[in-house]
């Protein structure tokens, strides 16, 4: 004789095989998404790297007379403007 309480458990264990497929499913897509985002972030990572090399001061520095002026006249202006921010600061305070 079939035991009464196996008689139900076929339908349960479809019902659960069908929602571990779904969520299975929304697992996948939820990781294929995450990749995309991992490597778009990483191309944009990449593109602000080659587009920061370009701006370094050494490029400023190496590369003619008329820069290396305007990179010791900025040089000066900034510490000028933060010894005159110091003193501004500093006699109000006072």
């Amino acid at each position: 004789m079939a035991d009464p309480w196996s008689r139900g458990h076929g339908a349960v264990d479809d019902m659960l095989d069908a929602e571990n497929k779904r969520m299975a499913e929304n697992l996948a897509s939820k990781v294929s998404r995450l990749k995309s985002l991992a490597y778009d972030i990483d191309k944009e990572a990449d593109d602000q790297n080659v587009y920061l090399d370009g701006m370094r001061f050494s490029t400023m520095v190496r590369s003619g007379r008329d820069n290396r002026k305007i990179l010791c006249y900025m040089s000066v202006g900034l510490v000028l403007m933060f010894f005159l921010l110091y003193y501004l600061i500093y006699r109000i305070q006072n």
